[in-house]
């Protein structure tokens, strides 16, 4: 090979490769462009489980893309009132919110549906019809007439009961209870003769403190730990019915959502599907000995007997198909996670149901 002609066609080559990144570089820019959002929480920072799921999916975003783009939490209180997250994302205050969507049921039960309603799917239920069974795109469509894109942004697992100045041994202990309840199970316990009071996290211990309230559900023994109900409520009540896999949703202002490069919304999605998985992953580490030291500082556990639970299952059959008659959304969103439950729950009492109850007398009988 001629030297000179090898050297004059490499120097070519060189200059050619440097002119092409050069070209290349204001397209890579373009596709990922600098982008800060602000997101408004419904939590307050003390919960480091739910209020920091929002700071791991900015950290995800921020190191995926090297700074160019990033989400800058807010607590509750700090831009609007926890209970006005979704508002706020929706109007454009804010370009994004983390926050649960049965709290805003109240404009229309469906919101509800993509969270948690009574008697519904758990944790590995919901995330199964989200993911595999079109939950995503079908709360969607519904958000989208709010305004809104959401992705599941986390989950608590099963919830506590709550918390309660008096033990509820029957239907009739639960006339006239003041009760602290989020989503629409309020409406059913309605039908039970309960008061349902609806209160962002920050409000809850005030309220049972002085008296306002006569008990409170907020999540489980961690978080509930934090926010010390137990020193004014002693019975700590269990399952939390209305909440057997309560999905936290991060929500977009829809028109800066389709306005994301397509790559971001690829990452967007996978970075919340991640913080999805990080929120329930932290809650099973952090629950068991917050348990422990719940009950240690004076909790008593108890239970919901079967005769409160077969009448709010009822209750909430009855208000269930009184939706489906009345609100077309609802009904095409509730049909297909009924139709998933049957299968989920047929599933579920084979091979994990039996493997973990073995476990559990295991453990009971001191050989864990």
């Amino acid at each position: 090979m001629d030297r000179r002609s090898f050297i004059r066609k490499a120097g070519l080559t060189g200059a050619g490769a440097v002119a092409a990144t050069a070209l290349a570089a204001p397209a890579i820019a373009q596709s990922n462009p600098k982008i800060t959002w602000r997101l408004a929480s419904s939590f307050p920072k003390s919960l480091d489980t739910i209020y920091g799921a929002a700071e791991v999916l900015s950290k995800y975003l921020s190191e995926a893309t090297d700074g160019n783009f990033t989400i800058q939490p807010f607590a509750a209180g700090e831009i609007v009132p926890g209970l006005q997250a979704a508002d706020a994302a929706a109007a454009g205050t804010v370009e994004a919110a983390h926050t649960v969507a049965y709290y805003y049921w109240g404009k229309d039960p469906t919101w509800a549906l993509g969270a948690a309603v009574p008697f519904s799917l758990n944790a590995r239920g919901m995330n199964a019809w989200h993911y595999q069974g079109g939950g995503i795109a079908l709360f969607n469509e519904f958000l989208a007439t709010q305004g809104l894109y959401g992705l599941p942004g986390g989950n608590t697992g099963v919830q506590m009961g709550g918390w309660f100045r008096k033990e509820i041994n029957s239907v009739a202990d639960l006339k006239g209870l003041k009760f602290r309840v989020g989503g629409f199970a309020g409406k059913v316990l309605e039908r039970l003769g309960v008061v349902p009071q609806q209160l962002a996290g920050g409000d809850i211990y005030p309220a049972l403190e002085k008296g306002t309230i006569d008990a409170a559900e907020w999540v489980g023994p961690y978080d509930d730990e934090k926010l010390g109900f137990y020193k004014v409520a002693p019975y700590y009540y269990y399952p939390g019915w209305w909440e057997g896999g309560p999905t936290v949703h991060f929500l977009f202002n829809k028109a800066k959502y389709e306005e994301l490069p397509q790559a971001y919304k690829a990452l967007l999605s996978s970075a919340c599907q991640a913080t999805d998985a990080n929120m329930l992953q932290m809650y099973d580490f952090v629950n068991p000995p917050a348990m422990k030291r719940l009950v240690a500082n004076g909790a008593q556990l108890r239970p919901f007997n079967a005769e409160v639970l077969e009448a709010c299952f009822n209750a909430a059959n009855e208000v269930y198909a009184e939706m489906e008659a009345s609100n077309p959304q609802f009904k095409k969103i509730w049909d297909s996670i009924k139709d998933f439950r049957k299968e989920h729950y047929l599933w579920s009492q084979i091979a994990e149901y039996n493997y973990d109850t073995f476990l559990m007398i295991q453990q009971r009988n001191g050989k864990l």
